[in-house]
């Protein structure tokens, strides 16, 4: 039987923005099952769960079929046609700032994009990623600090905490008064505190932005302050964000509307609030499920704004760059045009919708792809088509083995077609797909084979 280096499918991460279709798995064949069991040498007298007539490699493996019929499916992270073009109709939002972009996480896809790949100044945005790097990289109870160099190498103006050099500050409370009060000479205190040098830092913050598929940012501080070679782009901070915001600890501080800073050399212990007006429910800008943001502004940046919302079981994060003064409405415009659209999606209807019930398949430089009669393609989600199932990235590729959609895996067959109610292999652990495509878990399959939390058959 083919071994896959591939991790097991709870361990993955879901891509962002550009997710490709993971190497095919294993499939379970009886003859395969006979022979593990036959050769294993075990006391345990269970026996491998049994795969029923479901056909191995006798799965048509050719192109899907080509026929025009689209149907409606079920499941969250599934969409008909008919919703898809109802969610389509819906007018997008005409936005002020330079550069902005919605993107639903948890779909891993762009619902608004304008100007997305401009590179411009983050501001102090670029402390999320400072944030998430001294929580992947410190312990929070460590001191930090502050030498002469991080508390004076600042621009004229720039926000500080009144932090001297000497001060020692706990890797927490720097945290807290990096995020909610922007200080930016705690930025680099708690860099030199990582990495022993505000240079030695920016590298480290490169390559975590290289890791998360960034592709047109540079950073030489920590801080956000003016450079002409600290750089982002809408996408590429949008997907900072949402690995910042996949942080619990980063949430929870970055959310907080009140906290007491301690009292340092040259100044007594006093309550610091967060910048983002979002995040203030007396505030007209509030907004309802708002998990956290981040503020910026510097004269070359103008208003910069990162707000992250989840509102039933949807998380999208907004970026706006480079705005004069339109941050909170701009971001506003996007995530109502966001939640309205996926909210049609789950309804599929709405008074502008139009109806699409006929499409066919397109191959595209060896992939297939699936395209609506209106000219619109499948993307980023899970259509039913002539009564099979197929799933498509963000690129609108059809997808082949292991991949998430919403919060669930789901297996592709070579062909595209969705597995239900059958057993699959990955890394030498069993999962059985029920009858909707999810991995099953915490169950008891055909009254004998026990799958645990993560899904795994529990041998």
């Amino acid at each position: 039987m083919r071994k896959m280096n591939r991790f097991i499918p709870v361990a993955l991460a879901c891509a962002i923005f550009a997710a490709q279709p993971v190497q095919a798995a294993t499939i379970i064949r009886d003859s395969d099952k006979q022979a593990t069991s036959q050769n294993k040498q075990t006391t345990n007298t269970t026996q491998n769960p049994q795969t029923g007539n479901e056909g191995g490699p006798g799965y048509e493996d050719s192109k899907p079929n080509t026929s025009n019929n689209t149907t409606n499916t079920t499941g969250q992270s599934q969409v008909s046609a008919e919703a898809k073009a109802a969610a389509d109709a819906i007018a997008k939002p005409t936005i002020s700032a330079e550069a902005g972009i919605l993107y639903d996480v948890t779909n891993g896809r762009v619902l608004f994009e304008k100007n997305a790949d401009e590179k411009l100044a983050p501001a102090s945005t670029t402390k999320l990623m400072t944030a998430l790097l001294v929580l992947e990289k410190a312990n929070l109870d460590g001191k930090v600090t502050f030498s002469k160099t991080a508390v004076t190498n600042l621009e004229s103006g720039a926000v500080k905490i009144g932090l001297v050099e000497g001060d020692q500050v706990s890797v927490k409370d720097s945290l807290y008064a990096l995020l909610l009060k922007s200080a930016n000479e705690v930025a680099n205190g708690l860099a030199e505190h990582v990495s022993g040098s505000i240079s030695a830092f920016a590298e480290l913050m490169n390559a975590r932005a290289a890791e998360l598929g960034c592709t047109n940012t540079h950073f030489v501080n920590p801080n956000g302050l003016n450079s002409d070679q600290q750089y982002t782009t809408c996408r590429d901070m949008a997907k900072i964000a949402a690995a910042a915001f996949a942080n619990k600890t980063l949430c929870e501080i970055d959310s907080t509307l009140s906290y007491k800073f301690p009292a340092t050399k040259a100044a007594a212990a006093r309550t610091i609030t967060p910048g983002h007006k979002m995040l203030y429910p007396n505030d007209s800008r509030y907004y309802a499920g708002i998990v956290g943001g981040k503020t910026g502004y510097t004269s070359k940046a103008g208003n910069t704004l990162v707000t992250c919302v989840e509102k039933n079981g949807v998380r999208m994060v907004a970026v706006i760059l480079k705005s004069k003064s339109t941050h909170y409405e701009d971001t506003k415009k996007m995530l109502d045009y966001g939640y309205q659209y996926v909210n049609t999606e789950k309804s599929g209807s709405t008074s502008a919708g139009k109806q699409i019930t006929a499409g066919h398949w397109v191959q595209d430089n060896g992939s297939w792809r699936y395209e609506f009669a209106d000219g619109t393609k499948a993307v980023g989600t899970i259509y039913t088509i002539d009564a099979a199932d197929f799933g498509f990235d963000t690129d609108g590729k059809m997808v082949t083995g292991w991949k998430m959609f919403g919060t669930e895996w789901h297996y592709f067959e070579t062909n595209g077609k969705m597995v239900k109610s059958a057993w699959r292999q990955d890394s030498g652990k069993w999962f059985y797909l029920d009858a909707e495509g999810k991995i099953a878990k915490n169950t008891t399959i055909d009254n004998k084979y026990v799958v645990g939390a993560d899904g795994a058959w529990v041998q």
